[in-house]
């Protein structure tokens, strides 16, 4: 007796659809699974007996074969739990079969026969999809999220009796509501830059960031207001896309942290301890998980302490930085991981903070240098912003607000909305994502701007990554004030928010 029944691995964030095919044959009892089933999966037979039993259905007393095919690809998790007890109703006859050719079913067992809820179900609904089969049936805990994939039905099922029930042709079970993604307004932070006071050029250098999604990094003393503006750019920043969302809530739902139902509503802030390790940040470990790079996917990453990072976990975000993928090399299989974020980092400029400051720095030339050597220059060349953060004086912490929230981001989406129109036919979607190629090709540069860029590149102010990197930049400020070319004024600009020692004087006179 041979049943089949469709389940999915989620391999890194992506879903591969896996056959759970069950035999049952005449002989001493057991029960194996096989197929490059992980630990968790192993565990599944026990719960699968004890959730059948409990259901009120026979466990054979016969010798039982369960393979997960194919099986050079790796089983782990819990999600194969259904599945298993599914196919081995079906061949033993208690469940019927009406449906399993063409709907797949995903979720964990408990032992009194309830369906539980798992990592990853909307990247198995998607799996669903793209393998043309009617639908998915899910824990009804997580049908919301299912459903948020057009094109197939979706099954919210509370416990094994009820598959066994619908299988065998019983009435479908009543579809999940639909969770309407909030409004933009809704999901507006409480954080506002109404709160800061001061930094007239540290705000400006915030809202280029926000505009063109570039990488930023300011550098300051302690209090001067470098994480209060980090932690408001999100507040800048256009609503996600449809698209987007569900990019987002897919990698948090493999990740394991989103639980509300629906769509992921704001675009991710993560802010992760100095302490974390490489694989941590960029993904990785013994079973690959998504790292923060990942987890910070169209949104804003934010490393407070920069300095204090550790070198192999700073250097490990080189490469995610420049492609917007970080790809995890685990036992002859690669996964792709994408990083598509905003960069901003804070630190101060020296071990006690003081240095360049009108308060005494304490530190000698020898921990100056040490201090200076942690952030690697390979690393700063690939941030577009480079901004030196004052301490706020008497006059300005008593003075109104500059700006606020509301009005500079309808500064950034009239500047968004014009790099959509003309990057249109190309992958990115924002000025900080463009390549050499696309620099070339879509920045329209005036000849007095060329020529001052030229001037500071030959003076060795600039490599030929930061070269690009401050045409894309100075086509943010024309972005922002409306203009189709970049002038010689975008350009200055631009240069004084990289070359924050020097300043374009220097190598532009």
């Amino acid at each position: 007796m041979l049943s089949r029944v469709a389940t999915f691995a989620i391999d890194g964030i992506d879903p591969r659809p896996v056959w759970v095919e069950v035999d049952i044959r005449p002989g001493l009892p057991a029960f194996r699974v096989v197929g490059m089933a992980g630990k968790a999966v192993h565990e599944a037979r026990d719960r699968v007996r004890a959730a059948i039993l409990n259901s009120g259905f026979e466990f054979p007393a016969r010798r039982i074969t369960a393979n997960l095919a194919p099986a050079s690809l790796p089983k782990i998790g819990p999600g194969f739990d259904a599945g298993l007890a599914v196919g081995l109703l079906a061949a033993s006859g208690q469940c019927g079969a009406e449906r399993l050719d063409r709907w797949a079913i995903f979720g964990e067992l408990s032992l009194g026969g309830e369906l539980r809820p798992c990592r990853g179900v909307l990247a198995a609904a998607e799996g669903a999809r793209r393998s043309g089969l009617a639908g998915l049936i899910v824990p009804r805990e997580r049908a919301a999220e299912a459903a948020l994939v057009e094109g197939i039905d979706v099954a919210a099922v509370d416990s094994l009796r009820g598959v066994a029930q619908f299988l065998g042709g019983g009435d479908p079970p009543p579809p999940p509501l639909a969770v309407e993604q909030p409004s933009a307004e809704a999901t507006d932070t409480a954080l506002d830059l109404a709160d800061v006071r001061g930094h007239e050029l540290p705000l400006r250098a915030l809202e280029i960031a926000a505009a063109g999604g570039h990488n930023l990094l300011m550098e300051g003393p302690p209090g001067s207001g470098k994480t209060m503006l980090a932690r408001r750019l999100p507040s800048l920043l256009p609503p996600l896309s449809r698209g987007e969302a569900l990019e987002v809530t897919r990698i948090h739902s493999v990740a394991g942290i989103h639980r509300a139902p629906g769509l992921v509503p704001a675009r991710p802030f993560r802010a992760p301890h100095h302490t974390i390790s490489a694989s941590g940040l960029v993904g990785g470990g013994q079973v690959p998980m998504p790292g923060e790079a990942s987890l910070a996917h169209h949104g804003v990453l934010f490393l407070d302490e920069l300095s204090e990072f550790s070198r192999p976990s700073l250097e490990a975000l080189r490469q995610p930085i420049e492609d917007g993928h970080v790809a995890v090399v685990r036992g002859q299989r690669a996964l792709l991981f994408p990083t598509r974020f905003t960069l901003v980092a804070a630190t101060n400029p020296c071990g006690c903070g003081y240095a360049g400051s009108d308060r005494h720095c304490s530190c000698s030339e020898p921990e100056l240098a040490r201090h200076r050597r942690r952030l690697s220059g390979p690393l700063l060349d690939r941030l577009d912003l480079l901004m030196q953060v004052a301490r706020p004086t008497a006059a300005d912490l008593g003075a109104p607000a500059r700006e606020s929230s509301k009005r500079m981001r309808a500064r950034v989406l009239a500047a968004r909305e014009r790099q959509l129109q003309r990057l249109a036919g190309t992958e990115a979607r924002c000025n900080g994502q463009l390549d050499a190629r696309l620099v070339r090709s879509h920045v329209l540069v005036e000849d007095a701007a060329r020529r001052a860029l030229g001037r500071a590149y030959d003076a060795g102010a600039l490599s030929a990554r930061g070269h690009d990197r401050v045409l894309r930049v100075a086509c943010t400020i024309a972005d922002l004030d409306e203009r189709d070319a970049v002038r010689l004024d975008d350009v200055m600009q631009a240069l004084t928010l990289r070359l924050h020692d020097a300043g374009p004087q220097a190598v532009a006179a």
